[in-house]
């Protein structure tokens, strides 16, 4: 059985206005061509919809309860029109974003904050992975959106600038290195590390700084947040690296000492990849645009974000 809108439509007009000659000029009809599809309306639910009398029309109790479930059919049928397009421009959307513990802890929260209050009906679904998993999510459209640390290299996306951020060691209170004359990571490597959580990308780049030096980083613990890895830095297990901005933010909770890095690996690009931005949803477009206005694909990784 196949119901046609239409055909409700003329339906309740003819309800309402008591006359088929009052609904087809209302609905600019011919008064035949709304009596056919009346008559093939209850030929097709097999049942009396109408009472036709010399004084008008009439609904049968099934035609007062189908001008009710009419009424409620084409309500919805609208909304779903009105979503739709509210996907299609982007009011409506659903973005997957994968970002590093980074991006999350020190820019993303406000961003998507205001975000969202232009764009309350998007849902942003936000995983923290670390940027080797980011980028393969994004090349595999296992994400929409990827934010991360470094390069993407190794992987079809396009890649957009997003922010900056600093590196610094922090130490317990009464540290050797907190008075150091002329302090260099390299002092740090005699000292036992707590690091992050294995593939992060601040312990790649420590690593890689340590490899310069023809050294190794004593890692005494490994944590999965910067939060606890202050805690253990706090309790005297060691020193760590995070950013400068977070260091600064936690220190008034924790009783250690920052020492900024000012060597030129320690200013570290926040970077964000897609896989496609023309064929990515209209939401995550929009999200893309407001993280970094404007935008332009870094040279070698892509193509640029059309202004």
């Amino acid at each position: 059985m196949r119901l046609d809108p239409l055909s409700l439509k003329l339906f309740i007009s003819v309800v309402e206005l008591g006359t088929i000659a009052a609904a087809a000029e209302r609905e600019h009809l011919a008064a035949a061509a709304v009596s056919k599809r009346i008559s093939e309306l209850e030929e097709t639910l097999r049942i009396r919809l109408l009472i036709r009398t010399n004084k008008g029309i009439r609904p049968t109790p099934a035609g007062m309860e189908l001008s009710t479930m009419a009424r409620r059919a084409l309500h919805e049928l609208d909304e779903i029109a009105v979503h739709m397009r509210e996907y299609a421009v982007g009011l409506r959307g659903f973005i997957r974003v994968q970002a590093n513990i980074s991006a999350i802890t020190q820019f993303l929260p406000d961003d998507i904050k205001r975000f969202l209050a232009e764009y309350p009906n998007v849902q942003v679904d936000l995983e923290e992975k670390i940027t080797s998993t980011i980028i393969k999510s994004v090349a595999d459209n296992a994400a929409d959106v990827g934010i991360f640390s470094g390069e993407a290299t190794g992987y079809d996306v396009e890649v957009f600038p997003y922010r900056e951020d600093v590196l610094a060691l922090v130490v317990p209170a009464g540290h050797p290195l907190t008075d150091k004359p002329g302090f260099r990571f390299a002092d740090a490597l005699d000292y036992d590390f707590i690091g992050l959580h294995r593939g992060s990308a601040i312990n790649r780049v420590l690593t890689n700084a340590a490899n310069d030096e023809k050294r190794n980083i004593r890692l005494k613990v490994q944590c999965t947040g910067f939060d606890a890895l202050c805690f253990m830095v706090n309790s005297g297990l060691g020193v760590g690296v995070l950013p400068l901005e977070l260091a600064q933010r936690y220190s008034v909770m924790f009783d250690f000492r920052i020492i900024p890095l000012s060597e030129a690996w320690a200013r570290r690009k926040i970077q964000l990849c897609v896989r496609a931005f023309d064929a990515l949803p209209t939401a995550a477009k929009l999200f893309v645009h407001h993280l970094g206005k404007p935008l332009e694909a870094e040279p070698g990784h892509g193509k640029a974000m059309a202004r």
